[in-house]
């Protein structure tokens, strides 16, 4: 069972096109135009704030900002791969994924963004993990930070899972969108899913969490968005990668310091995107489960991807080089900021 997930379509022409007049151009330092993906999460939060408020659009001056809203980490993941944008928000795995797929050719990350927000959401009559044999539970996407964390703690409690669909507990990567109606209509049993849909899950599907993913963590932090540029874009054009970090660093900012004012903000941007804002009940339980931050928690990272090399969801590899946090710690050394670390895994 599988439900389309939204993304922007990129045909081979048009990649081509936006290649030649964009950030994908061979020409080195600023550019006309830069890419952004993001999802309409609010685990994307930064985004959605960077973008409503002009924080990035500021930031970058005379450069162009097009920003395409996904469905899910690896969606968006192939549109970096194949040119179409220069950067995006993304979950750690994905981000991972292509940087060992590509032996560390394909992107970088260059600043965390949110950290927590993600559970496992059930029906009623799930009470513990003695009771999921024999369930069907969701996840946004084959590969995508919740799906692994899904599987990990699967086996974990002993449960066997395929990547392919079987096992004593059936994973079914499912847009977060139709989670809910299935959820709702008794056709699956649970998900494992980011904000805000497990408040939704919660609050519209008569569902309790079962799994608070805070809670299988050292003090309950875990990188749950990170900053993804293509490597050549941050190696070729630093002015913009700076520009886009100072964007970015600035939404951080505001969303630490107006956190009565960030609901608001972020479900303006939600409903020019979807055409529907979120409940006020659903925004409100939703963000006081997330936190917003620079620091990508890199020390997390290795953790992450052996969790993912178990699950059958990503191949073995090194993740040296995967951050490059010197723009950022340039930025928040500027404004007095402690340096983040790359963990041994990037220079910072």
């Amino acid at each position: 069972m599988r439900a389309p997930i939204f993304a922007v379509g990129v045909t081979v022409a048009a990649t081509l096109l936006l290649s030649g007049c964009s950030g994908a151009a061979a020409a080195t330092g600023p550019v006309q135009e830069v890419r952004l993906g993001y999802f309409d999460n609010l685990t994307h939060a930064p985004a959605l704030v960077g973008l409503e408020k002009g924080f990035f659009t500021d930031a970058l001056g005379e450069t162009t900002l097009n920003a395409q809203a996904f469905g899910a980490g690896p969606a968006a993941i192939e549109a970096l791969s194949a040119g179409a944008i220069d950067a995006a928000y993304v979950g750690p795995n994905p981000a991972v994924n292509t940087f060992v797929q590509s032996a560390g050719r394909s992107a970088v990350i260059v600043a965390g963004a949110t950290t927590g927000g993600a559970a496992l959401v059930v029906r009623d009559g799930i009470d513990s993990p003695a009771d999921l044999t024999g369930t069907i539970l969701a996840s946004p996407q084959l590969g995508n930070t919740q799906d692994v964390a899904l599987r990990s703690w699967l086996k974990s409690e002993g449960y066997a899972t395929s990547i392919t669909g079987g096992g004593d507990v059936t994973v079914a990567p499912t847009d977060s969108a139709q989670a809910l109606t299935l959820l709702q209509g008794g056709q699956i049993d649970g998900a494992w899913l980011p904000e805000p849909w497990v408040s939704r899950l919660v609050l519209e599907a008569d569902a309790h969490v079962l799994v608070d993913e805070a809670d299988l963590w050292p003090n309950g932090a875990f990188p749950t968005t990170v900053l993804l540029v293509r490597a050549d874009f941050n190696r070729d054009h630093p002015e913009t990668v700076r520009a886009l970090l100072q964007g970015h660093t600035a939404s951080i900012a505001w969303l630490n310091e107006y956190p009565n004012e960030a609901a608001a903000v972020i479900n303006k941007k939600l409903a020019a995107d979807t055409g529907k804002p979120l409940a006020d009940a659903v925004i409100d339980r939703a963000l006081g489960a997330l936190r917003f931050s620079n620091d990508p928690l890199a020390s997390t990272f290795e953790v992450s991807f052996e969790h993912a090399v178990a699950s059958g969801t990503a191949k073995d590899g090194n993740l040296i080089g995967l951050f490059d946090l010197t723009q950022l710690n340039g930025i928040l050394a500027a404004a007095t900021g402690a340096p983040i670390s790359a963990a041994g895994l990037g220079t910072e």
